[in-house]
């Protein structure tokens, strides 16, 4: 089972919902067409979390912005 969820839902609501059911976030990052992809730190927890945003999953392809820059720093 995948830890990565795609949500239609604002960061803040997902890190609060997060805490309150103590689950463990490894990565959260903010989707250009709206939601957040979420990667979570254990299975147990991706699936806690994948039952209670049921409705709110985002079940199509999903472009996610670039993070590393295209030339390095140095």
């Amino acid at each position: 089972m995948s830890r990565e969820l795609y949500v239609r839902l604002d960061e803040k609501r997902v890190v609060a919902d997060c805490k309150a059911a103590d689950v463990g976030i490894s990565t959260i990052e903010a989707i250009p067409t709206g939601g957040v992809r979420l990667v979570l730190n254990s299975g147990l927890g991706a699936h806690q979390m994948r039952q209670k945003y049921k409705s709110h999953l985002i079940e199509e392809a999903v472009t996610r912005e670039r993070i590393r820059p295209r030339k390095p720093g140095w």
